[in-house]
């Protein structure tokens, strides 16, 4: 009995020896490994393939009016946000801020989209036009010039988002009726109340005389 009592304090005292033994070795090869490993690194986390971004700022390629431009910006921040903060951009309006007014309206590759509920980061690598690109370098866009004439604004800090919006339009369809420029500029609001002069100046963009009934 003796003997084995022995035996058993002896197994249990190497064991005891073996894991303390394996938990400084393994404290000081972690620490070898830290050492090792203390430079920073250098690339970019946001190039590297399937890579979570943030929550730190990145750095984001943006092709803007056919320029490539860059930012370096946290991960929450909007695309509207980094147009006119970082672009300086500013015919981009922020006005709800939360995606009711259709003042933020740009072109993403010809769609028109709310640019205050778009992250700035999924837009990268995507073609995005303001309404600073919208006309030729020789003068306005035909839907500009019939804003002018028209008078189809009072106060004008909704008009760039109804501009983009009716560009778009005309581009899908450049013969619309009275009820298409209604549907297609639904979701903006014109806090002056200028629609029936809206919704004409995009018809005689288009060529058409608006409805008697309009």
């Amino acid at each position: 009995m003796a003997r084995a009592g022995r035996k058993k304090r002896a197994a249990a005292v190497t064991r005891r020896v073996f894991l303390k033994g394996l938990g400084i070795g393994g404290g000081a090869l972690g620490a070898g490994l830290l050492s090792a490993g203390a430079a920073p690194m250098k690339t970019d986390p946001a190039t590297l393939p399937g890579a979570a971004l943030g929550p730190g700022p990145v750095s984001i390629s943006l092709k803007v009016n056919g320029q490539a431009k860059t930012a370096r910006v946290e991960p929450r921040v909007t695309l509207l946000d980094v147009l006119r903060d970082r672009l300086d951009l500013t015919g981009t309006k922020k006005i709800c801020d939360r995606g009711e007014c259709g003042g933020c309206t740009v072109l993403l590759e010809g769609k028109p989209v709310y640019a205050c509920m778009m992250l700035a980061i999924d837009a990268r690598g995507r073609s995005i036009t303001t309404i600073e690109g919208i006309a030729p370098k020789d003068g306005l866009h035909p839907v500009q010039r019939a804003f002018i004439e028209k008078d189809a604004l009072q106060c004008g800090f909704c008009t760039p988002g109804f501009v983009v919006a009716s560009v778009s339009l005309l581009d899908r369809t450049p013969r619309p009726g009275l009820d298409q420029v209604r549907e297609a500029l639904g979701g903006h609001i014109c806090r002056c109340g200028a629609y029936p002069r809206i919704f004409e100046a995009v018809l005689a963009a288009a060529g058409r005389a608006p409805s008697p009934k309009s």
